[in-house]
């Protein structure tokens, strides 16, 4: 077990957790594939993405997504007190994890009939039915999230990445595998072993492997309900339960609202926010998980100054890679759309609908990329009431905006309240790290990302206008034409951006640079 028990540094953690995250969005890729070619956008696929806003919801509502964040600091804290201290609390979070996601997710079951008719207001009778069977297969899975979050903070705290490197991966391994298994063996049961694959592939990828990793590298589980710790831990997770930030529910925003826009508008909007989510990813989620145990052990110890130069540095870099990036994809959306879903049930016509919408939902990205550095720090100082009460806001101010997109705009709206909303977090967390923190983590970020912008706007408008030209001599709906469109889209971009970074700033390429020879090193190792 010695390469899952390793321990990484910053910058390998973010380029090891920087490669897992871009192969599962490739493997989720590959999933999505499989059920646009076989399902397209027609009521199944609709039905079985909404299936997930229910459990989702679950898990926001125990603030699972941001569980082992409240849990490492106090980690740190508990363990430098005593080893056999650390295990206590340790122990204590466990149980009262799988006690309380055990009694939501056994309500929620019971309940699954009533949950698909306000999950999906725009559903037929059928369908709605359809979609509390697929609740039923779906919710268990909560039960090894939330747990096994505790162990992956463990990990965390260990500075042990590999095993959260690869949990993704096989959560989504195991998803495609039900999926074609069913499809194969089962071909009239529709998209239900996609569903017991999510089940499978949360009991192996989010519980069994931490809980083996840490039992690898000295584990000691004392079953317990009480500890002095717990009282602090809920009052860092309260905000987090009780403010529902856009962020986390911006996912859901686009089930809800997309069944509202007819049939494949839930489908559409998947497809493209999942091309949406690779760069934010590989960027934006990578850069703050890794960054987040070296932000919580600096701000523990009080190093202020160390604090604030590697934040400084972790938004510098990720903004700097997400803003080219999320440029030069917005330049060939729609045939990247084409070439990744149109074939089978999938069409050219909705295909190049889901590429508009992908161009809209990439503008976001760079805020995704600042939100999730800027909010871990928040969190690394024991602050979560910060981060939930401008995520409420935040949430409060976009609800009118998708359902006003959706009724007037359609799909398109639903995406554009996406951006709005992710706009209204971002600058209030900006804001409120100013006010409470002072510049010095933030000086240099607004003027090196303005240099980068101008530079990926130059060089997306021409990159697209490339790619509009390749179109005129290229079979326009065929995948060969999409793929050397995009191909010769990405290479005008490349060649323009780094030849205007090094007129306005050679500084601008050095994240690129950072981030490929990590990948060698790790790669190599």
């Amino acid at each position: 077990m010695s390469f899952f028990t390793r321990t990484q540094g910053m910058g390998i953690a973010a380029v090891a957790l920087g490669l897992s995250v871009f192969l599962s969005r490739l493997l989720g890729l590959v999933r999505d594939k499989i059920i646009s070619y076989y399902f397209g956008t027609g009521t199944e696929a609709d039905i079985y993405f909404t299936a997930f806003v229910a459990p989702d919801f679950l898990n926001y509502l125990l603030a699972g997504g941001y569980f082992s964040i409240t849990l490492v600091p106090l980690l740190v804290r508990t363990f430098s007190d005593g080893e056999e201290d650390g295990w206590r609390f340790f122990s204590a979070a466990v149980c009262w994890a799988f006690i309380a996601i055990t009694a939501l997710t056994l309500a929620a079951w019971v309940y699954a009939p009533e949950l698909a008719g306000l999950l999906a207001p725009g559903f037929s009778f059928d369908a709605r039915e359809r979609l509390a069977f697929f609740l039923r297969i779906i919710l268990p899975a909560q039960v090894c999230f939330l747990p096994g979050a505790c162990f992956t903070a463990m990990l965390y705290h260990r500075r042990q990445f590999t095993v959260p490197a690869l949990t993704p991966l096989v959560y989504n391994g195991c998803i495609i595998v039900g999926g074609l298994i069913s499809l194969h063996a089962l071909p009239d049961r529709g998209m239900e072993g996609f569903c017991w694959g999510v089940l499978f592939g949360a009991a192996l990828g989010s519980l069994i492997m931490p809980v083996l990793a840490v039992r690898a590298g000295a584990l000691r589980f004392i079953p317990s309900l009480s500890h002095p710790y717990m009282k602090k831990m809920l009052l860092l997770a309260l905000p987090l339960m009780l403010g529902q930030s856009v962020v986390v529910l911006d996912e859901q925003f686009v089930r809800i609202f997309g069944s509202l826009a007819g049939d494949g508008g839930v489908s559409l909007l998947h497809y493209a926010r999942r091309i949406m989510l690779v760069p934010v990813g590989v960027v934006a989620q990578a850069a703050g998980v890794a960054s987040y145990p070296f932000l919580a052990a600096m701000a523990a110890s009080g190093e202020r100054e160390k604090f604030s130069s590697s934040l400084n540095q972790a938004l510098n870099n990720t903004v700097l890679v997400a803003l080219p990036l999320s440029c030069m994809m917005i330049a060939c959306a729609e045939p990247t759309m084409r070439l990744i879903f149109q074939q089978g049930r999938l069409t050219a016509e909705a295909a190049s609908e889901s590429g508009v919408l992908l161009a809209i939902m990439l503008v976001g990205v760079s805020f995704w990329a600042v939100q999730q550095v800027l909010g871990r720090a928040f969190y690394a100082h024991q602050d979560t009431l910060t981060p939930a009460l401008v995520g409420t806001g935040a949430t409060l101010g976009a609800v009118p905006v998708y359902w006003f997109g959706v009724k007037f705009l359609g799909t398109a709206g639903v995406a554009l309240a996406g951006i709005w909303g992710l706009l209204l977090y971002t600058g209030g967390l900006y804001t409120a790290w100013r006010r409470r923190f002072g510049h010095d983590a933030l000086r240099g970020i607004p003027a090196r990302a303005g240099g980068a912008l101008l530079a990926s706007a130059l060089a997306g408008a021409l990159a697209y206008a490339a790619c509009l030209g390749a179109g005129s001599f290229l079979p326009e709906l065929s995948l060969w034409g999409a793929a050397c469109r995009i191909t010769i889209s990405g290479a005008t971009f490349v060649a323009l951006y780094l030849s205007l970074c090094r007129f306005l700033s050679p500084a601008l390429c050095a994240p690129l640079t950072a981030f490929i020879t990590g990948a060698r090193k790790f790669l190599s190792r």
